[in-house]
């Protein structure tokens, strides 16, 4: 039987930590709560916010978690402790999608003040400010393969691919839809973007072809995940559905119903 643990407000991000014992990250009006397997109660909550705070993500490592907020301030906690380690100051408006580079030591950031920022964790300095949307940018997710690279879509209908060592974007991908949801497969190869009705899959390698789409729900994806072989696609929409793809065919292999709409999704 599932488990059912009420928050207080909407949650707008579930991240499992990725090293056991595998504790979860739930992000929902000013607080981040940290739950383990089983329990029903929080064992740890971050609650540092004057406003909301969004995306509270962990390091691969899972020491840290990284976390925006409504008043565009970006924060850095150490799971350990109770304080932010770091605040990284620069956005203008709400930062609703962090995350880390695969090096560890850089963080990637999108605001809606239309800019995907990268940012240096040692220094908490900013390394470079993109702007190039011309929306919110609202989701967004990095390379495992290339520590320099990584992504951010927003509500202008593009997704971007962002080098670290170039001064604009490297690949821009027109999703047709307000972009809510972008992941990478671990090979870095094929991306996936969600926004309107439609989940769609783009070949990187291939300047941004797209192999297919997929228009299985009945109002807006809000949120991608994959298993940890890649051989499922796992989509969450306002439609109280969450679909499962197999990465072979692509075709609905399994559907949850819930009783409400699904904002948010994770796979430990």
């Amino acid at each position: 039987t599932p488990v059912q643990i009420k928050e207080f407000g909407a949650i707008n991000k579930i991240d499992f930590s990725p090293v056991p014992p595998y504790n979860y990250a739930v992000t929902a009006s000013s607080r981040i709560h940290i739950y383990g397997r089983y329990s029903q109660e929080p064992i740890k909550t971050f609650s540092r916010f004057k406003d909301a705070a969004y995306c509270a993500t962990y390091r691969e490592d899972g020491n840290l978690l990284v976390a925006g907020s409504e008043e565009g301030t970006i924060r850095l906690f150490d799971i350990s402790g109770k304080a932010p380690l770091r605040q990284f100051d620069g956005h203008s408006k709400a930062v609703h999608v962090v995350g880390f580079l695969s090096d560890k030591y850089r963080i990637f950031s999108g605001g809606d003040d239309y800019s995907s920022n990268l940012w240096d964790i040692p220094s908490a300095a900013e390394i470079v400010s993109y702007s190039e949307h011309t929306d919110y940018v609202r989701c967004g997710c990095a390379s495992k393969v290339n520590a320099d690279v990584f992504i951010t879509g927003s509500y202008d209908h593009t997704v971007k691919l962002f080098d670290a060592r170039t001064k604009h974007s490297v690949m821009t991908i027109e999703h047709g839809q307000p972009v809510e949801s972008v992941l990478l497969f671990p090979s870095g190869g094929l991306l996936v973007s969600a926004g309107g009705r439609y989940v769609k899959v783009w070949d990187v390698l291939k300047g941004g072809q797209l192999l297919v789409s997929l228009k299985n729900h009945h109002k807006t994806v809000t949120c991608l995940c994959l298993n940890s072989s890649g051989q499922r696609l796992l989509s969450g929409s306002l439609d109280r559905h969450v679909k499962i793809y197999s990465t072979t065919s692509y075709k609905v292999v399994h559907s949850f119903n819930y009783a409400t709409s699904i904002l948010s999704l994770a796979l430990s």
